[in-house]
């Protein structure tokens, strides 16, 4: 089973500056075609914690997307630190130069102005199509401008606008074989007033017996109905959670646990 992570790139998100819209839609868009995210991760506009953050994605053989810094104005680092991390040369690519001139074109149509290839600031936006050497692009069906990809790691923009439509495609293209291969049940029941460390034991017994089950806690102190409990549960593969669950039950029988509602979910 292939792991899925997330990489926000941005100082205004750690500011407060913009709110993330990206984890809460990866999430969504992972969990439409029966995956799930396995981690998430910030990082500011610092060139050394970008870069140490995509060593890690590169060496985690996990399918990772990043977010932000993509762009070529001087708090965009992204690409710079892709190579870095990579330990390869930046160089233009050929396609993307193609599709920036393009838009650049567009653009120059949409003023009504002519298009001036040799002017400074239309041979700045090209740098937006240096990647990491051995890159391949994204497509941007909103502006043209594209993302590259090395491997399994997926570089688009920040804007959201931009950025979910591309990673949408590489889930439907690329992964779409993977697609129900993170499906989950989970089964919980609520403990009523029971405390968390006398059913640890029961909780590591449960993980230790079934492989590939995850063991959950949830305490309330003040549930408006159930007052102090612990939601207390079992998730994995649909197969696996019914033994699993079972064997649960079983155990807090045996503890003497009061129980309330079940839930599957």
């Amino acid at each position: 089973m292939r792991n899925f992570g997330l990489i926000i790139v941005g100082d205004e998100i750690l500011s407060g500056k913009r709110q993330d819209k990206h984890m809460a839609k990866v999430i969504a868009m992972l969990g439409e075609r029966g995956l799930s995210l396995a981690w998430a991760r910030y990082v500011g506009d610092d060139r050394a914690n970008i870069t140490a953050a995509l060593q890690h994605a590169f060496a985690s053989g996990d399918i990772v997307f990043s977010c932000g810094g993509i762009g070529a104005t001087p708090d965009d680092h992204t690409r710079q630190c892709a190579a870095a991390a990579l330990g390869r040369p930046l160089a233009l690519h050929p396609d993307a130069a193609v599709l920036i001139r393009e838009r650049m074109q567009d653009v120059a149509r949409e003023q009504g102005t002519p298009y001036e290839p040799d002017r400074p600031d239309n041979l700045h936006r090209l740098n937006m199509g240096t990647f990491p050497e051995g890159a391949a692009i994204i497509a941007n069906p909103y502006n043209k401008i594209p993302g590259f990809s090395v491997g399994d790691v997926h570089f688009v923009p920040g804007f959201p606008v931009m950025a979910h439509p591309m990673i949408e495609a590489l889930l439907d293209g690329p992964y779409r074989a993977l697609h129900g291969s993170h499906v989950q049940t989970e089964r919980s029941v609520i403990v009523m007033g029971a405390m968390e460390a006398a059913l640890t034991p029961l909780m590591e017994a449960i993980e230790s017996r079934f492989a590939g089950i995850k063991v959950f806690s949830l305490p309330s102190v003040d549930h408006p109905t159930y007052g102090r409990h612990i939601e207390l549960g079992v998730k994995g593969r649909p197969d696996a959670t019914v033994p699993a669950y079972a064997a649960l039950l079983t155990g807090l029988r045996d503890f003497g646990a009061q129980l309330g509602p079940e839930m599957v979910r």
